[in-house]
């Protein structure tokens, strides 16, 4: 039985100046995310992969067509609706983690609830609770700085959270980490797909993460394609993983 649609975009364009030219990033294209899926984008660097996720995101209007959000046209909301949508209904995980290093890993995880009008008194002890989730109760008094940073990035992860997001949107989230601290942040993500019942989508050069979703799509020449299963497109075999990677809290990823 087919799920709902989450997430569709239609006729989607997006074109940027360039000297006296134009540069088009991609144009007319559509894409549909099931409700719960498990979405991978991959491709070449340059290839408009982050453009795409920053489109669906509501981080940037395109240049032409529309984006849903199950049956509400976002692409039509005024900035400050787009603002509020983002902070309730969307969660972000980048490469770089943006912590903000003045405060501990509890205060860069309340943030997204404090915008929102959320009382810090209920902020922080569900800012705290998100913490555990990802095995960093006892650090919540640490600034971004005294982290390692697959730590940072379960801050990250944390933050993406707290506010209880139907979708979640991760721009390479291993991308800075070394292979040991990437699994375990892969094994979290697919964690906690599960357990918040995310519709998820993930820019990633990761083809080992990218096989682990629930479907890839690669963006090549403006156009959405699903990889080939054979030739240089096929996308690898996991490599063999070592022991599983645990953290405080009795969880193990692999």
């Amino acid at each position: 039985m087919s799920r709902d649609i989450a997430i569709r975009a239609v006729g989607l364009t997006k074109k940027f100046r360039s000297g006296t030219g134009e540069l088009v990033v991609f144009e007319g294209l559509n894409l549909e995310v099931q409700q719960g899926e498990r979405l991978a984008l991959v491709g070449e660097s340059g290839s408009g992969k982050s453009t795409l996720l920053y489109l669906l995101g509501a981080l940037d209007r395109p240049t032409d067509g529309s984006i849903y959000f199950g049956a509400r046209q976002v692409t039509s909301l005024s900035d400050s609706e787009l603002a509020d949508f983002r902070n309730r209904e969307i969660g972000f995980v980048w490469q770089t983690h943006y912590l903000l290093p003045e405060f501990t890993a509890l205060e860069n995880v309340m943030m997204p609830l404090l915008i929102r009008g959320v009382s810090q008194s209920e902020a922080a002890p569900a800012s705290l609770a998100t913490l555990e989730e990802v095995g960093l109760k006892t650090r919540a008094t640490h600034r971004a700085g005294e982290l390692s940073g697959g730590e940072q990035q379960r801050v990250v992860l944390a933050r993406a959270l707290v506010g209880k997001p139907r979708f979640l949107l991760a721009d390479e989230p291993t991308g800075n980490l070394d292979f040991k601290t990437g699994e375990m942040i892969i094994g979290l993500l697919a964690e906690l797909h599960r357990s918040h019942r995310l519709t998820s989508i993930y820019v990633t050069h990761n083809l080992s993460f990218a096989r682990r979703c629930d479907r890839v799509l690669k963006l090549e020449a403006g156009i959405l394609l699903e990889p080939a299963l054979s030739g240089d497109d096929m996308l690898p075999e996991d490599p063999p993983i070592g022991n599983p990677v645990s953290f405080e809290g009795g969880n193990t990823y692999v």
